[in-house]
C-alpha cells in the first residue's frame, strides 16, 4: 500500500511538472512570438509643455567584414539599418534568413542590412557562416561579431534578434526572435517613413 502512494505521488509530481512547464512554454511563446515588435513611437514634435519625446540612441559597435576589417554602426550614419543577429547554427535565424535576403534585394539601396553572425569561435565560426551563407545563396554582406562587441552593446542574448534603426541613428523597434516576412516589412517601414 506504501509503495503504490509513493507511485501515486510521484506520477502526481510529474503531472504537475509537465502542467507548469507547458503553462510556462506557452505564456513565453506568445509574448515572444513572430510577428511582434518592441519599439518606441517616432519623437513628436514639441508640445506646448516645450518638451519633444525622448528616443533611444542605437549603441555603436565594432564587428568585421569577411576580410577582417573593422566595421562600425557608425559606419552607416545618415541611412536607416536593419540590424540582425544570427548563428548559421540557430534554427529560427535560418528560417526567417529568406525575408531578409529578399527585402534587402528589393530594397537595400534605401537601407542598409547589417547581419551580424554571432561568431564565438566554437559554437559559430566565420567558416560555418559564411559556407551557409554561400550554400544558401545569400548575397546581403555578413558581419561577424568575433569580440562580443555588438552583442554586448544591444545585450543579445538568445538569436536571432533584430533592430530596426531610423536614418538620425535612433532605434525606432527590435524583436526578440524570429520574425516573418510581413513583421519585417512593418519594421522597414517605421525607419524608411
Amino acid at each position: 500500500m506504501r509503495q503504490k502512494k509513493f507511485l501515486f505521488g510521484l506520477l502526481l509530481a510529474f503531472v504537475l511538472l509537465l502542467g507548469g512547464a507547458y503553462a510556462l512554454y506557452t505564456w513565453l511563446g506568445q509574448s515572444m512570438a513572430p510577428g511582434r515588435l518592441a519599439g518606441e513611437e517616432p519623437a513628436a514634435s514639441e508640445g506646448a509643455s516645450g518638451s519633444a519625446s525622448q528616443r533611444t540612441p542605437a549603441p555603436d559597435f565594432t564587428v568585421y567584414d569577411g576580410e577582417g576589417n573593422e566595421v562600425h554602426l557608425s559606419d552607416y550614419a545618415g541611412k536607416p539599418v536593419v540590424l540582425n543577429f544570427w548563428s548559421s547554427r540557430c534554427g529560427p535565424c535560418q528560417t526567417e534568413m529568406p525575408d531578409f535576403h529578399e527585402a534587402y534585394l528589393e530594397l537595400g539601396q534605401d537601407l542598409h542590412f547589417l547581419m551580424v553572425n554571432v561568431t564565438d569561435g566554437s559554437w559559430d565560426t566565420e567558416e560555418s557562416a559564411s559556407s551557409f551563407l554561400e550554400e544558401e545563396g545569400y548575397t546581403f554582406p555578413a558581419l561577424y561579431d568575433t569580440d562580443s562587441s555588438a552583442t554586448g552593446a544591444y545585450g543579445v542574448y538568445a538569436l536571432p534578434a533584430t533592430y530596426f534603426i531610423d536614418g538620425e541613428g535612433y532605434v525606432a523597434a527590435w524583436a526578440g526572435g524570429m520574425i516573418d516576412g510581413e513583421t519585417l516589412r512593418q519594421g522597414i517601414g517605421m525607419i524608411l517613413e
